[in-house]
């Protein structure tokens, strides 16, 4: 009887529409999904990620269970990208759970908070601390399970037509700044735009936005903002430790052996790793080269980062008294913070001073 109603429905998609994945995936011996990312194909290391997974699924399979991989705009809108797993319509996505702050604020804490966790914090939170559990249950109310799939690392602080050289300059900026830190900067006079990365050097060059931030060198001087803003200003304190997921179809996800169960979240894991790891080697070769033409490389005033931080933790005292959701999550994430800055203060942060200050 579920062999026929598979064969009604034709195929995985009304297999999910039917409801009936867990009992008639696992019969299967092949399996097809579609993967939408929210990121151009131009962007080879962040949309890169999502290949090496499909890749890694495809090897460890043998072939049978085969992933396609769509750029932003393909299938979905790069937005949409959520909507598209929780409904069904795929498999799957990959994606910056930030990008979602609209639906719940809770999204943001599942990628990046301003002034929160470093990327290797929020890898310790996600897997050795309760990041995992925690972002499970919030997302399960959306249809969706998460895997990691890669962090940027601390990111820049974007690129601006003209100097911020006090808070004052803050204030009218129109600026293209992705998810939860709009709500920062927002209120500290400027007004947030959020844009696709497809889309921004056209806003920027035409004047639409006045500043706009992205990743990091490496990303960055592929999208050329440095041709129309030339201060590059640092750090990106909206986001210590970026980490972007895989999102998965819950229905989708249940209807897979527990080989294949294994096998996806062996190549996500392999995926995280492997996108910092890129950036990492990338970033300073293109920093080098941004300066090279010209572009002027700037430290936020200290009085722009105090206010970041002060209004930052005023929202998120707001936030705890009116969602529950993000009081939830937010408490363990906070003080799990508290917890790693102490230690990195130690350890970390004063080798990291001591051997930049001695520039081997």
């Amino acid at each position: 009887m579920q062999r026929r109603r598979f064969l009604r429905h034709g195929g995985l998609a009304g297999v999910l529409a039917a409801g009936t994945a867990p009992a008639v995936v696992h019969a299967q011996a092949n399996l097809r999904w579609r993967l939408a990312s929210s990121f151009p194909k131009s962007l080879d290391t962040i949309f890169g990620t999502a290949e090496l997974f499909a890749k890694k699924v495809g090897e460890m399979t043998g072939g049978k269970f085969r992933i396609s991989v769509h750029p932003g705009g393909e299938l979905l809108p790069p937005f949409g990208v959520v909507d598209g797993v929780q409904a069904g319509t795929i498999e799957m996505a990959h994606t910056v759970p930030y990008y979602y702050f609209g639906k719940d604020e809770t999204f943001a804490i599942g990628a990046a908070i301003p002034f929160g966790l470093n990327s290797r914090q929020m890898s310790a939170w996600t897997f050795q601390g309760n990041g995992l559990k925690l972002m499970r249950e919030f997302y399960a109310k959306y249809n969706i399970i998460n895997f990691p799939g890669g962090n940027t690392g601390v990111q820049m602080g974007g690129w601006y037509r003209k100097e911020i050289k006090s808070l004052a300059d803050m204030k009218g900026l129109k600026m293209r700044i992705g998810g939860f830190a709009g709500r920062i900067v927002e209120r500290m006079g400027a007004v947030s735009q959020s844009i696709p990365g497809g889309e921004v050097y056209q806003a920027l060059e035409k004047g639409t936005i006045d500043a706009v931030e992205w990743i990091g060198p490496y990303d960055d001087e592929k999208l050329g903002f440095y041709k129309v803003a030339p201060f590059y200003y640092y750090p990106g304190w909206w986001e210590g430790g970026p980490q972007i997921d895989f999102f998965i179809n819950t229905q989708a996800y249940a209807g897979l052996s527990a080989e294949y169960k294994a096998i996806v979240e062996a190549a996500c894991a392999v995926a995280h790793i492997d996108m910092q790891a890129r950036y990492d080697v990338n970033n300073p070769a293109a920093l080098k080269s941004l300066v090279k033409a010209g572009v002027k490389v700037l430290p936020f005033p200290k009085p722009v980062l105090d206010e970041a931080f002060k209004q930052s933790m005023q929202l998120y005292d707001e936030l705890r008294a009116r969602n529950p959701n993000w009081k939830k999550v937010y408490d363990d994430y906070s003080a799990f913070r508290r917890e790693q800055n102490l230690w990195f203060r130690f350890a970390e942060a004063s080798f990291d001073r001591y051997m930049q200050s001695v520039k081997l």
